[in-house]
């Protein structure tokens, strides 16, 4: 089965480009068809992507979601029958709507084909325009996307850059987007955040694991609350604090007791006794996606608050990689009492997590200036 996938986007939001990063970074080895849909009569970008070394079938009378979704159909079964690839990338028009050519695909021996991946390309200056102007077909593209990737974002401010993004989740708030300048990151990085593999979902599902803990996230991509956790046995760890006696009523603290042994997720223990507290009652999770640029010293010194201040409720974990003020991106570990910042490689987008219990999101976001 063919893996299918589509990146669309504005008339010059750099969708050829981009292609052509993944080709070489992403896709080496293997078997691929691009499958374009130029505006107009003559196809200007094919010799281009040619030099890429993959075959391209390049349809140039129209839109690929209105006169030419017939020929679409044909050129799709051609490709599938004379090539047999591994992957078909495809271009579709600028003014086209994604969700016509997702249902082209889609109508054509979906037996054989596999979407992976729906991406679109938006230029990061031009979003707060494009919206305004072509409402409906930019929208369109915006609302369809799993993942929106960001292009000219080198140079941007970054109040710009913020608005856009801001703009761009209004309009679909679970897509997944990439905002970092691509120069910056690999087509592999680029892969992992359009297919879901590099979220902030899993990065917070990951650093849940960490800690012991199984996560259920209300909201996919900003804020995270509400954890489930399952007790199979009568040893369970919860945040690495350990309380000597035999009463404790538990907040996320990891208890010791002389008759049985328990490190406890919101049970009180005393002999047979038991007092159950709702997993949300215990344990918090918060997470936000942004393009804010840090100062790594003004960083670390937030994070040095958690330590200090009881106003951001009990942090027993905080994980992030940010932009900094220099260009330079910033990563950084926090638990109670230790600080590892550094910095590191570039990320698609800025991201911070933070577990704990009670924890205040808005007096978080505030330390933050998020």
């Amino acid at each position: 089965m063919a893996k299918v996938n589509i990146i669309s986007g504005f008339l010059g939001a750099g969708k050829t480009t981009l292609i052509k990063k993944l080709v070489k970074e992403a896709y080496s080895g293997e078997k691929i068809v691009i499958i374009e849909n130029e505006f107009g009569e003559i196809g200007i970008d094919g010799g281009f992507l040619q030099e890429a070394g993959v075959q391209i079938t390049e349809m140039n009378s129209g839109c690929i979601c209105c006169s030419l979704v017939g020929d679409f159909g044909k050129a799709l079964t051609k490709v599938l029958d004379d090539y047999a690839p591994d992957r078909i990338i495809i271009e579709p028009s600028g003014v086209g709507k994604l969700s016509d050519v997702v249902k082209a695909v889609l109508d054509v021996h979906n037996d054989r084909l596999e979407i992976e991946s729906l991406v679109t390309v938006a230029d990061a200056n031009r979003c707060k325009m494009y919206i305004k102007n072509f409402g409906e077909f930019y929208k369109n593209q915006i609302e369809s996307a799993g993942c929106v990737i960001l292009s000219h974002t080198g140079n941007i401010k970054e109040e710009k850059l913020s608005e856009s993004i801001k703009l761009l989740r209004e309009i679909n708030p679970n897509v997944h987007i990439v905002s970092t300048d691509w120069d910056k990151l690999t087509g592999v990085q680029i892969i992992d955040a359009v297919t879901g593999r590099d979220t902030l979902e899993t990065e917070i599902e990951k650093l849940s694991k960490e800690n012991g803990h199984h996560h259920h996230h209300d909201d996919e991509h900003h804020e995270c609350h509400g954890e489930h956790r399952h007790h199979d046995d009568e040893h369970h760890e919860c945040c690495g604090r350990h309380h000597d006696g035999e009463h404790h009523e538990c907040h996320g603290e990891h208890h010791h007791h002389d008759d049985e042994h328990h490190e406890c997720c919101g049970h009180h223990h005393n002999g047979e006794h038991h007092h159950h507290h709702d997993a949300d009652e215990i344990f918090d999770s918060w997470g936000i996606e942004t393009a804010k640029s840090f100062d790594y010293e003004l960083l670390k010194a937030a994070l040095s608050e958690f330590d200090s201040s009881e106003k951001y409720g009990m942090v027993i974990r905080a994980k992030g990689i940010v932009s900094g003020k220099g260009g330079e991106w910033i990563h950084f570990d926090y638990i109670p009492g230790d600080i590892n910042i550094r910095t590191g490689a570039a990320a698609a987008i800025g991201r911070i997590c933070v577990i704990g219990s009670k924890i205040h999101k808005d007096e978080i976001k505030k330390l933050l200036d998020i």
